[in-house]
């Protein structure tokens, strides 16, 4: 087994980018990226922070990621289960990335530059729904913007109906639960009282 360990050795191996990969590159979102992140339902938030790194999903309806300007993208915070380790990065490390995906669509989109927290009633009440304003927002200044080429999600299948896992296949959240509580937490009730919790609490 052989182990890469050197910039040289990996040149190496793979050779120098495609010159479609580094002219997509760029310093700003373009009216084309902003396209993308007009219609993302989903960005996947990537942080790092004195205890390690952190990916965090976030979603809501098409939009939620909002482009103030061509360097800057508004990312709301929502209620969760308050442990908000990307907050606790961002506090003391302020580089994220920024993975947005569209479902049916295999190109992807990245963004990679600094973010701070910022609280404002008003543009907190600008991301709104149901009535319930964000509880922060994420203020991200771009740094590299770019699209992701679709093979990843092809070769996944990624967005094919008949490649969807049926639920039953895995472990419930509440056996999850009960296993990691040894017993402490009833799973059982806990996947029972979920949907309506979920109801309740989503935003």
């Amino acid at each position: 087994m052989q182990r890469i360990t050197t910039l040289a050795e990996l040149d190496a191996l793979y050779g120098e980018p495609s010159q479609p990969a580094v002219i997509k590159e760029i310093d700003h979102i373009s009216d084309h990226y902003k396209a993308f992140i007009d219609k993302a339902p989903f960005v996947v938030v990537a942080t790092v922070g004195p205890e390690g790194l952190d990916c965090s999903p976030r979603g809501d309806p098409p939009g939620f990621v909002r482009v103030r300007d061509p360097k800057t993208v508004l990312i709301p915070d929502r209620r969760g289960n308050n442990r908000v380790d990307t907050l606790r990065n961002l506090v003391r490390d302020p580089r994220i990335s920024l993975l947005f995906m569209i479902p049916g669509i295999g190109q992807t989109l990245r963004i990679n530059g600094r973010a701070e927290i910022v609280l404002d009633g008003e543009l907190n009440r600008s991301f709104a729904i149901n009535g319930k304003p964000a509880k922060c927002v994420l203020v991200v200044t771009a740094e590299r913007v770019y699209t992701q080429c679709p093979k990843a999600l092809v070769r996944a299948r990624l967005w094919s109906p008949d490649a969807q896992v049926d639920r039953s296949e895995l472990p419930s959240a509440g056996e999850m639960m009960a296993a990691l509580s040894k017993g402490a937490i009833d799973g059982a009730e806990y996947d029972r009282a979920y949907p309506r919790r979920l109801e309740e609490t989503i935003y």
